[in-house]
């Protein structure tokens, strides 16, 4: 695998770089060589951030963990990874959805396994989505009390996501990339 390191408000040492290969290598059976791993470490206050994201088919793995040791986060952050990738394998057991960045034989062995969980979707709820743009939609979200809210963009014809972000009185928007 590759790896790429960043550091936010600190600089990322040799032996921080070394400690992580050493606990990412036990998902090296997980993925091809040419996988690349991006590994951030940051501070905000007295807590490292620990952030490990792995690109795979149209989406990513990611798990993060705050925690007052460097060290002790990468621990936490492999255990978290381990959880989604092993959730994320049951999901493409079909050879047709089957990633190429996954190991084939790690699938091959895992083939006759029957998922841990299941994901049952409890509502099914349609919406007539009129022509508006984000600016509306936000106004749309907060009269509903959502966190986001999903509407067809007048502009660009497509449909997109407005969201309420952890900064006090801020919005997103999701677009589509097509």
């Amino acid at each position: 695998m590759k790896y790429k390191y960043m550091g936010r408000n600190m600089d990322v040492t040799q032996g921080m770089k070394n400690v992580a290969e050493k606990k990412l290598e036990r998902l090296e059976k997980f993925f091809t060589p040419d996988t690349t791993v991006m590994v951030t470490f940051r501070t905000e206050g007295r807590n490292y951030i620990v952030e490990v994201t792995i690109p795979v088919k149209g989406a990513a793995i990611r798990a993060e963990v705050s925690t007052d040791d460097a060290y002790k986060g990468l621990d936490e952050v492999m255990d978290k990874l381990e959880r989604q990738i092993v959730r994320y394998r049951k999901k493409l057991i079909d050879k047709a959805k089957q990633d190429k960045t996954l190991s084939s034989d790690y699938f091959a062995a895992v083939a006759g396994e029957e998922p841990d969980e299941k994901l049952a979707i409890q509502r099914v709820k349609k919406i007539a989505m009129k022509p508006m743009d984000p600016e509306e939609a936000c106004l749309q979200m907060e009269l509903l009390g959502h966190n986001f809210f999903m509407f067809k963009n007048a502009e660009t014809g497509a449909v997109n996501v407005v969201y309420k972000r952890n900064e006090a009185g801020t919005y997103g928007l999701i677009e589509a990339d097509e």
